[in-house]
């Protein structure tokens, strides 16, 4: 938005119009549509929705996500479920969709939201960790099928971010919090706005010949 696109967004609670709302009252142009991804109709009718209020679509980034944390052996199959299918399968669905219109124009950017777990297995979060393992080789999929055809698939892999899903591993009396700052050598957890850059790269013209990408915004985190 700050770089100049009309945005949808949405959310699973009413304040997502709340939140649309703020944004426009700083002078950007957004909407808010409620919706339950992971429920497959509800996910293909606000994305109709989504496309009939901006009247065209060129940019898809998939950016929801869910968590829940279990020993493995004793992981719930409700929330693996629900992790999978919001984090994997809601993904691709809105892909497909977006796919479908990108397609017929030949252009499209579709960014999705992968994780440092796309590439470690990380600790009681099989599920996420699966799911996101799943983001990561579906954009290169895509990749294969529609780069040729005028549309960019990418991903985007988060660093460990200080944000609500994270707040069991930032409590500073967690042992884990200290093991991960010290290990990321800007010796600091992201945020938000650390993911602007990357996100406006994957969505403009420069990164047109850039396909099938899973980028960490990290800190320098994967490397280390």
């Amino acid at each position: 938005m700050e770089a100049g696109a009309e945005v949808v967004i949405s959310g699973t609670k009413d304040t997502v119009a709340n939140v649309a709302q703020e944004f426009c009252d700083r002078g950007l142009k957004a909407h808010g549509i409620k919706v339950d991804i992971g429920d497959r109709e509800a996910c293909e009718a606000a994305f109709n929705q989504a496309v009939e209020t901006l009247g065209d679509l060129d940019i898809l980034v998939n950016c929801a996500g869910v968590q829940a944390r279990h020993p493995s052996e004793e992981f719930p199959f409700e929330d693996w479920d629900w992790v999978v299918n919001v984090n994997l399968n809601a993904t691709f669905q809105l892909c497909q969709l977006a796919g479908r219109v990108f397609l017929k124009k030949g252009y499209g950017k579709i960014i999705n939201l992968a994780s440092m777990l796309s590439f470690f297995g990380g600790f009681t979060v099989p599920a996420y960790a699966a799911s996101k393992g799943g983001v990561a080789q579906l954009t290169k999929a895509l990749c294969n099928e529609w780069a040729g055809r005028g549309v960019n698939v990418n991903a985007i892999a988060p660093g460990y971010m200080d944000t609500d899903m994270n707040t069991a591993l930032t409590d500073p009396s967690n042992p884990r919090c200290k093991e991960i700052t010290d290990r990321i050598p800007a010796h600091r957890w992201g945020n938000g706005d650390d993911m602007k850059g990357a996100a406006v790269f994957l969505a403009s013209r420069a990164s047109d010949y850039v396909d099938g990408a899973v980028i960490p915004v990290d800190g320098g985190y994967w490397v280390k």
